[in-house]
């Protein structure tokens, strides 16, 4: 009995199966001959559906010919992102949004993000926000500024906009202005990415302005972007803040001048160090001291 029952679940699977490749096949050739009618709702729908196939394969074929059906299929795809039972559906009708990269998605991929209890759904739907680029900025920031969303969601959307780079700038810079202090600090973390495309000299001079951000974590934050770009040219703005009221500050201007590696920092770290009363400071300056005479020794015999 028991294998009898066996063998039809499996020639239902396989019956199922068929009918999923045949859809695809079908598809796929009226797409290539250019007959395929994109206002038929029944057939958006089955292909959905058929993004629950067990088969990966499968379910990217399905992804990929709904990313060349376009914006047609958006609403579909949001209807599945926002309602579906099955996360590998939504899973996967996140991913085809991320091919379709229609703004109009946005406030259901935001929901996704901030609600959906699949991470993978999450995951893609930052993903998705990231590649729409630029109209998904918004959003993303309003994600920063609520202290409503996890950490988590926050890190989704910093790096969402860190993606989006140099076309976010305009939003990213004025967001500096923020009165939130964790804003700010995301905000930095994003135009360091900027920064490091290389192509907005812009982007450098907000960073060394965070170094004087009333906020300790957007001053660390800010040290930390520029000593992991080696900017030199931050390297008087460091040198003044080893000497700031802040030791949290003092650490991070450390650690930026040992990533900087530059010779012209070791008088004032030694000067520093001489003053430093806090030992974790102190630990992180003789740190900073000791990589770059070691670097310097190193250049030497080259």
């Amino acid at each position: 009995m028991l294998n009898s029952e066996t063998q039809s679940g499996e020639d239902l699977l396989n019956l199922s199966q068929a009918k999923t490749d045949a859809l695809l096949a079908a598809v796929s050739e009226q797409l290539g001959l250019n007959t395929f009618n994109p206002d038929d709702q029944e057939l958006l729908k089955q292909m959905i559906e058929s993004m629950g196939d067990s088969r990966g394969m499968v379910r990217l074929s399905f992804a990929e010919t709904l990313g060349k059906i376009g914006k047609p299929a958006t609403p579909l795809l949001m209807e599945a992102v926002a309602n579906h039972p099955n996360p590998v559906v939504r899973r996967a009708s996140t991913k085809t949004l991320t091919l379709i990269a229609d703004p109009q998605a946005i406030p259901t991929l935001v929901k996704a993000l901030l609600n959906d209890e699949d991470t993978v759904v999450k995951a893609s739907s930052v993903g998705a926000l990231a590649k729409i680029g630029k109209p998904a900025v918004p959003a993303l920031l309003k994600i920063l500024a609520s202290s409503e969303y996890p950490e988590s969601a926050k890190g989704y959307a910093v790096w969402a906009l860190g993606f989006i780079g140099a076309e976010a700038k305009e939003y990213l810079y004025q967001e500096m202005n923020s009165d939130s202090a964790e804003v700010r600090a995301a905000v930095v973390g994003a135009i360091a990415k900027i920064a490091e495309e290389g192509t907005e000299e812009g982007a450098f001079n907000i960073l060394v302005n965070a170094l004087t951000d009333p906020s300790e974590i957007v001053r660390c934050e800010a040290a930390s972007a520029l000593g992991n770009l080696a900017y030199q040219p931050a390297i008087p703005n460091f040198v003044e803040l080893l000497h700031h009221t802040d030791w949290e500050t003092r650490k991070a201007s450390a650690l930026a001048l040992m990533k900087i590696g530059d010779g012209a920092a070791l008088e004032p770290l030694q000067t520093a160090l001489t003053e430093e009363g806090e030992p974790g400071v102190q630990a992180v300056i003789k740190l900073a001291i000791s990589q770059i005479e070691k670097q310097l020794e190193e250049d030497a015999w080259e």
